[in-house]
């Protein structure tokens, strides 16, 4: 069953990189309500509740074995009353899913692969069936890192049923959007297919994005397409340099087929104020350098990467949320296509991109750790170029300002590597950095 086609891809805020599996209905809604006043107008739409929220005895830095989940008569995962008040009585996501309505936004939540093996355990009957949890498991196919789940049998007709039920339920509170966990590695097809036909039997659009995305292969996008309206393409990514430098390659591979059909997804923006009570890390302000930042959100924008930031925006500093508001870099990720990498030698990377009316974009990365001034040849990336050098107005867009080009008439230091007849962009990258280019037509 083909997914509900995507406009442009998913932006939002999840609770993760900040609090890991103990988020509370308070700091969800205050996100909500930063997003709402501060982001919202620029495209970010999207809260979503991460992992364990059924789970009363959650903390910082892991997962509990054996957790007392929070599950209904038919083995259904219900949110922790005890940090989500608003859940008691049975009132599930439903009260707070309206609270973000309320707000303009949607609502989303995280989900595992699988059954409790709580419900196992207590045997449950599954809704709509005469089977019960014990004969739908499958203890062969269980998740490596997360305690909380067993496995189905999708040879029994009643494990589609069990999925079917769940997803009733998520719809009827009102969810938009579900980050489903252990789907990826290894590559789960029979889950994924059953997951969604599940979304489309509850007949609410509800984006589905899967996880987690270690060593996925490019021969499994059909099959995504078809099923998903985002998926990851890396492991959980934090705030360290080399994460966001191992994505260079994964996004070269999978950039050009983001489209309205389904979005590659290099995860979660690991920005602003996180690790309050993460799964790794201590309290802390990301520990990105600035220009790693800019870096960072250029090569996520530049892929159309769907853009998921995890830090707690209340507490995050100014300058990181304007980095989140500049509608012209945003512009480039909602409306361009072709989005490709052209060039890749050394610590030299280049992207380019085509956006309506006649806008090119570049992005030009600098992956070593000195600074690098370079010229870069205009027809190498795509620009058009005139008898006075490129051919339209150069402007970098997180800074404002417009990039010095010039004609080539010679061979010269000044642009070297440029031949005559052509123009040179004169670009001075910092350390880790980026320049994110866009080039109007001329009047």
């Amino acid at each position: 069953m083909a997914t509900t086609p995507s406009p442009r891809p998913p932006m939002g805020w999840n609770s993760w990189d900040s609090y890991g599996t103990s988020v509370t209905e308070q700091e969800v809604l205050a996100n909500a309500e930063f997003m709402a006043e501060h982001l919202l107008p620029f495209g970010w739409d999207t809260v979503v509740v991460d992992i364990d929220w059924a789970d009363p005895t959650a903390r910082a830095h892991g997962y509990n074995a054996d957790a007392p989940l929070e599950l209904d008569e038919h083995g259904r995962l219900l949110p922790d009353p005890g940090r989500f008040p608003s859940a008691a009585g049975g009132a599930g996501f439903g009260p707070l899913a309206a609270k973000v309505h309320a707000l303009g936004l949607r609502f989303g939540i995280h989900t595992m692969r699988g059954i409790p093996r709580g419900a196992v355990e207590r045997d449950t009957p599954i809704l709509g069936t005469d089977a019960t949890a014990s004969q739908v498991a499958d203890p062969t196919n269980v998740c490596e890192w997360n305690p909380d789940m067993v496995g189905l049998d999708h040879t029994q007709p009643a494990a589609q049923a069990y999925y079917d039920s769940t997803l009733a339920l998520y719809a009827q509170w009102g969810v938009d959007f579900l980050k489903t966990d252990d789907m990826l590695w290894p590559y789960q097809a029979a889950d994924i297919e059953a997951y969604a036909r599940a979304i489309a039997r509850t007949g609410r659009p509800i984006e589905l994005s899967l996880s987690p995305g270690r060593d996925l292969s490019l021969t499994r996008l059909d099959h995504l397409r078809e099923h998903a309206t985002m998926w990851r393409i890396c492991d959980d990514l934090w705030d360290r340099w080399e994460d966001v430098e191992a994505n260079f390659a994964r996004f070269a591979r999978w950039a050009p087929f983001a489209g309205e059909h389904g979005w590659p997804d290099g995860d979660m923006l690991p920005l602003g104020r996180i690790g309050i009570r993460a799964e790794r890390g201590e309290p802390r302000d990301d520990l990105l350098t600035p220009a790693e930042r800019v870096t960072l959100l250029t090569l996520w924008v530049v892929a159309r990467s769907p853009l998921m930031v995890g830090g707690d925006l209340p507490t995050s500093d100014p300058a990181t949320v304007a980095l989140l508001q500049n509608r012209d870099v945003l512009a480039l990720h909602a409306t361009s296509t072709g989005n490709r990498e052209v060039f890749r030698e050394g610590g030299l990377v280049l992207w380019t991109a085509q956006g309506p009316d006649g806008v090119r974009y570049v992005a030009a990365f600098n992956l070593d750790a000195e600074p690098r001034h370079v010229a870069v040849d205009a027809r190498d990336v795509g620009l058009p170029v005139s008898a006075d050098g490129v051919d339209g107005e150069v402007v970098e867009l997180w800074s404002g300002e417009p990039v010095r080009t010039s004609a080539v008439a010679v061979q010269s230091d000044d642009a070297r590597g440029v031949a005559p007849g052509s123009a040179a962009l004169h670009l001075s990258i910092e350390p880790h950095g980026a320049l994110l280019l866009r080039c109007s037509p001329a009047a």
